[in-house]
């Protein structure tokens, strides 16, 4: 971050405001991890709510329902089958996160290594 970009005053607010459009959308604890979570192919709420561990029912609920208004997942309910069946998949507009997704994997886990190799200088 010590690298000074020669940017204007107005482009470094609408990186800003990007930036927090984003975060507004994709961030807190459990909204990339539902995403993740349903990488794979379609889910019911129960097998999202065991792979994305520590999420409660209530939480998961809202976050799905945030995840659906932005056009990350689709929610398809089968009232034919007995009993309900409601599923939950990722849409096309989903695939646009994954180099976000990927990049922030691969931070992590260098943040990590970074980390236990400071724990261990010490």
């Amino acid at each position: 971050m010590e690298q000074k970009d020669n940017i204007s005053e107005i482009e470094c607010t609408e990186k800003i405001q990007a930036m927090e459009d984003a975060l507004y959308v994709i961030g807190g604890k459990w909204k990339l991890r539902v995403i993740i979570a349903l990488s794979n192919g379609s889910k019911r709420f129960n097998e999202i709510q065991r792979k994305v561990v520590g999420i409660t029912p209530r939480v998961l609920s809202g976050e799905l329902k945030d995840l659906e208004i932005n056009g990350f997942l689709k929610r398809s309910v089968n009232v034919e089958a007995t009993p309900i069946i409601v599923e939950y998949k990722l849409t096309q507009y989903s695939h646009s996160l994954k180099e976000v997704v990927e990049s922030l994997m691969k931070w992590g886990k260098m943040h990590r290594i970074k980390l236990k190799q400071e724990s261990n200088d010490r």
